[in-house]
């Protein structure tokens, strides 16, 4: 099942093939923090900023989420070459 970003009820990314898809562009995209836990292990573990989750959900019906992180990939790799 694919995933996406969401506020409350509203889909805001596109949809990707897993989850750690959505973490890596989440991350990317400046809505991810580190906060630590409450518990005895001081290690900071990441959550999602301003309520924001990841959620399975069901592609639009002309998108591909296979094409949307091989299309994601490829900006990446553009912008890594451009700022070399």
């Amino acid at each position: 099942m694919p995933y996406a970003l969401f506020s409350k009820d509203a889909k805001l990314s596109k949809t990707y093939p897993t989850e750690a898809d959505v973490w890596k562009h989440a991350r990317k995209s400046g809505l991810v923090v580190d906060v630590i836990s409450d518990e005895d292990v001081p290690t900071p573990r990441p959550v999602l900023d301003n309520d924001y989750e990841i959620r399975p959900c069901r592609p639009e019906p002309q998108e591909d989420p296979a094409k949307n992180q091989a299309d994601a990939d490829r900006e990446e790799e553009q912008e890594f070459q451009l700022s070399s």
